[in-house]
């Protein structure tokens, strides 16, 4: 079911006059010019890696939005891909496109993106955590003994994956440094770290967790910039520090109401995705309305106030 403030964006339905580069499971992504390109954020939703038939409202609004605050606010780390994210910067828009389109676009400069993901984490949980039961390791890195789930680690961790369509994989930062090579590694890394910092400090401030999240970065005249989206409630794990304990996997500011009702579903989780509850949808937009507000201050552009 979508709703007048759901904005899903099929396969056949693009701005007129745009070229379609890319689209990936939430991101459209248009050509603009030679230099520019069209970010589109929509109101997709994946959970097990299947996109849902139904989108989230507001998610690509509240994911746009809280990009383009990390971006201005960290641009002394490391600089960014973003131009801007006004309507009005993009050509040839009708006013039913622009009433789409409102709040979740971001014309960037075209970056070579590198051919990892650099993802760090602060806590042993997820993937991590059964590694970590498995081998005493973090993709690989070697962790104190006794850790429990959700604890936090000593230090943040870089732990690399390859990107893949369907899964990506967890590598070694050894193995990131052979693919991107050192000079690449050690600035990603560096940035890597330095961003999730200093997330970590704002984020403390406004009662979350920042438990791991994952960066993307591209080259842009020689130079490595951070590209994509940063510190949102789809590329991190956000948890409410009023509930998080040590010994289980916390709620988090993110799909998570998602994926445990898809649980409870008799779903094999391959495609068809199932029909998913219009309640759940919207208790997952909730949520993402709400960290949102935490850290932009306001709701997005294009949500009534």
């Amino acid at each position: 079911m979508m709703t007048q403030d759901t904005v899903y964006l099929g396969r056949d339905d693009a701005p007129p006059g745009l070229k379609r580069l890319a689209s990936g499971k939430v991101r459209d992504i248009y050509e603009l010019d030679a230099e520019r390109l069209l970010f589109v954020t929509t109101d997709r939703v994946s959970a097990f890696d299947v996109v849902m038939n139904e989108g989230i409202p507001h998610k690509g609004r509240v994911l746009t939005a809280i990009s383009a605050w990390w971006f201005a606010n960290t641009g002394e780390i490391i600089a960014n891909h973003l131009l801007s994210t006004s309507i009005d910067d993009v050509p040839g828009l009708d006013e039913e496109w622009r009433r789409k389109l409102e709040g979740r676009i971001m014309i960037v400069n075209r970056c070579e993106p590198t051919e990892v993901e650099w993802v760090v984490r602060g806590y042993v949980v997820g993937s991590g955590w059964k590694e970590y039961q498995a081998k005493q390791t973090i993709s690989e890195i070697p962790q104190p003994a006794g850790l429990r789930q959700a604890e936090k680690l000593p230090k943040a961790i870089l732990t690399p994956s390859t990107k893949d369509e369907i899964h990506d994989k967890p590598i070694s930062p050894e193995e990131a440094a052979e693919i991107v090579g050192k000079e690449v590694f050690e600035t990603a890394e560096r940035a890597s770290l330095a961003l999730f910092d200093h997330g970590t400090r704002c984020l403390a401030e406004l009662g979350i967790l920042l438990a791991d999240t994952k960066f993307e970065f591209g080259l842009l005249n020689g130079q490595l910039v951070l590209i994509d989206e940063a510190l949102t409630p789809d590329s991190s794990r956000f948890w409410p520090a009023d509930e998080y304990e040590v010994g289980i996997s916390p709620p988090s500011f993110d799909k998570q109401i998602l994926r445990d009702y898809l649980e409870t579903l008799d779903w094999n989780k391959d495609y068809p995705a199932p029909d998913l509850d219009p309640a759940i949808l919207e208790r997952v937009g909730a949520r993402y309305l709400e960290v949102c507000e935490l850290i932009c201050g306001r709701k997005p552009e294009g949500v009534p106030a």
